[in-house]
């Protein structure tokens, strides 16, 4: 959907591989800094170990939802500085929470669980909340769900998060059973993705949001548009995608560009495997015309690793930081994510204030 009134970014938070605050990561992306190392004890079918992209600061052996907590809140700390004082009942804020979908490793309540304590830790400064439990898309679905309450006059503001962590051992061995664990072995996938981790998130709001923050938190940006699908030939379906969830989800979003502009700066969350970059071909066969260059994309998995849900803010936060630092492109800058369950997300940004 397209914004009718404008919504601002307000705030920036990241915890990843290579970086404790969102600039620090987007300058650590913007230098080529890779956080890959060798997992301590996780070894692969060849025997080697197994390539990881671990926070550094947190013990290998902080599981679960405690580990995620520790990497959600930091993000979630950074977008709450420039709120300070405000109660509740100042600005209605909720927050978008996106999350990893059901997988080998990960409790089955554990997105109720990581909520809980979110709540619990920031009562004072959040209202509502929501989950999306679906993987790469989730956090940006959850920005497509928050720019219609904002429209809608129901938000003054949002805080978009999502974390995520493919570090457990019974994660990682779903991985490579799956063929999806990168790997240099003769036994192993060169063209699986590297398990990554971390958190990201950003703070969204509306011209209320901006007058009562004032001197706390300048616009880093506007959000124009969003955009949300379904894929049914998605990677483990064994069906060939033609990116024909992609294409919808990029026809929707791209609908919000202002007239005469394209799209200069994309991220994405390829990661290395052929499906991504297949499904990204085919789509912007379809929707080129309103790109400078397709060609000329951010893919940060190759400095953090792929950080499932977490990849939708993660690429905000890079659009943002390119914006305020002078080295993107152009204005308009675009990301999508893609959730190994089909879902498909989109996100248009403008460096305009």
């Amino acid at each position: 959907m397209a914004a009718a009134i404008p919504i601002h970014v307000l705030a920036l938070g990241a915890s990843t591989p290579i970086g404790r605050s969102a600039w620090a990561s987007a300058a650590a992306v913007r230098a080529g800094i890779s956080g890959f190392r060798q997992h301590p004890y996780m070894l692969d079918t060849a025997g080697e170990p197994m390539r990881v992209a671990a926070a550094p600061w947190l013990d290998i052996d902080l599981v679960g939802v405690d580990r995620l907590e520790a990497l959600l809140v930091e993000a979630v700390d950074q977008v709450l500085e420039p709120l300070g004082g405000l109660r509740e009942a100042t600005l209605r804020v909720a927050l978008a929470l996106g999350l990893p979908g059901t997988r080998p490793g990960l409790a089955d309540d554990l997105p109720a669980q990581l909520g809980e304590r979110l709540a619990k830790r920031h009562a004072r400064a959040i209202g509502a909340r929501a989950l999306f439990p679906c993987g790469h898309a989730s956090a940006l679905l959850g920005l497509d769900a928050a720019l219609r309450k904002l429209q809608l006059d129901e938000l003054d503001a949002c805080i978009v998060a999502g974390v995520d962590s493919y570090l457990e051992p019974q994660t990682l061995e779903w991985l490579e059973a799956c063929d999806q664990l990168h790997g240099a072995g003769p036994l192993n996938n060169a063209w699986g993705f590297i398990p990554g981790e971390g958190a990201g998130a950003v703070l969204i709001g509306n011209p209320r949001a901006l007058a009562a923050l004032g001197a706390q938190a300048a616009p880093l940006g506007l959000v124009l548009g969003s955009g949300s699908a379904f894929e049914p030939k998605s990677i483990k379906s064994q069906r060939v995608c033609i990116g024909e969830g992609l294409t919808e989800v990029l026809r929707a979003t791209l609908a919000a560009l202002p007239q005469g502009e394209r799209v200069s700066d994309i991220y994405c969350d390829m990661n290395g495997e052929p499906y991504r970059a297949d499904e990204f071909g085919f789509a912007g066969l379809r929707v080129g015309e309103s790109f400078t260059s397709l060609s000329d994309f951010v893919a940060p998995a190759d400095c953090w690793g792929d950080v499932g849900a977490a990849s939708g803010p993660l690429q905000l936060v890079l659009a943002v930081a390119a914006n305020a630092k002078g080295y993107a492109h152009g204005k308009a800058a675009l990301a999508w994510a893609s959730s190994e369950s089909g879902e498909r997300a989109a996100v248009l940004l403008s460096a305009g204030s």
